[in-house]
């Protein structure tokens, strides 16, 4: 088989050609905008360029069975910027697959997507409502993607919420606040939150690569049941082996904090993960259902809250991150 990855250098992604490449007979190509990162050394075919690069999406795309669209604009100033990336260019390779005669379209999308959930879990019938800029983009995306889609396109969209695992660098700093003995909890200890381990999202995505139906189906994938920080909090403290203390984070603490960040940033001339519109997303809870994945794709979660974050630690420590 042959595919084509876009986000193969970053966290998710080169976990997903880890999982391709260990099947001698697929032949992986990956989009590379600059390093290799976490490729090098891969048996992989580097395609040079960038998502609106067009001669390169070409290439890349050409005779492909699948392509996998994981590249993506998580942190960003205004709102035309996440537009760019996130919609502009997803609907360029979109286009050149159409072209090329690709087959099989699997694209990355979020939770944020939808906005955040109240009471209940929120599922793939509830309406988009997001709350960020990103979050909006991801909505512009999913909807470009239902006016752009051919009667003969196969498209699978998927949703993680929060995603954590070796290699991953955002919810890491919180790992790394944990192992000096702290827990920062925003909101209160029973505020629910859904989780996926990374290995369950490349799970998901394998699955979703192998439904050939036509059309365009929209798909969350995360963790079978959701958890609260007092669950995550008992996690984290027993695989990093000490107690922690609680910290709690007072909400509007939150939007504080993120336009402080904002504004250091822009004295060094880049913009932090941690922001006004990141702050505007901790606030709240963010739930979804697998439902939907676990009856139409045979979803099933590999990682125990317990066994992933235990993981993740394991692989934060051996590569001395903590």
């Amino acid at each position: 088989m042959k595919v084509f990855v876009t986000g193969g250098t970053g966290f998710i992604g080169s976990h997903l050609t880890d999982a391709l490449i260990q099947n001698p007979e697929n032949e992986v190509r990956c989009l590379v905008r600059s390093e290799l990162k976490w490729l090098q050394d891969k048996k992989i075919t580097s395609v040079k360029g960038d998502l609106h690069d067009i001669p390169a999406l070409r290439k890349g795309l050409e005779g492909a069975d699948v392509l996998f669209h994981l590249a993506a604009l998580v942190k960003a100033p205004r709102a035309d910027i996440f537009h760019k990336v996130n919609v502009e260019a997803t609907e360029n390779i979109i286009r050149t697959a159409q072209k090329a005669g690709v087959k099989k379209m699997v694209i990355l999308s979020s939770l944020a997507a939808v906005g955040p959930s109240f009471q209940r879990p929120v599922n793939e019938d509830d309406p988009l409502m997001p709350v960020s800029m990103y979050g909006e983009s991801k909505k512009e995306m999913e909807e470009m993607i239902e006016r752009v889609a051919g009667p003969d396109d196969s498209i699978t969209i998927l949703r993680p919420p929060a995603v954590f695992g070796p290699r991953e660098e955002q919810i890491y700093s919180f790992f790394k606040i944990a192992s000096r003995g702290l827990c920062p909890i925003v909101g209160g200890q029973e505020t629910r939150i859904s989780l996926v381990h990374v290995n369950d999202v490349i799970q998901g995505l394998l699955l979703a690569s192998a439904d050939t139906e036509k059309g365009v189906k929209k798909y969350f994938v995360s963790s079978e049941n959701v958890y609260t920080w007092r669950e995550i909090k008992e996690a984290t403290s027993k695989a990093l082996g000490k107690k922690l203390i609680t910290l709690p984070v007072p909400p509007r603490m939150v939007g504080y904090v993120g336009a402080v960040m904002e504004s250091v940033g822009s004295v060094f001339g880049q913009y932090p993960i941690m922001n006004r519109d990141k702050a505007k997303e901790m606030t709240l809870e963010w739930t979804c259902s697998v439902d939907k994945i676990k009856d139409e794709l045979g979803y099933k979660q590999i990682f125990t809250l317990d066994e992933g974050i235990t993981d993740t630690i394991n692989w934060y420590k051996k590569h001395d991150w903590l």
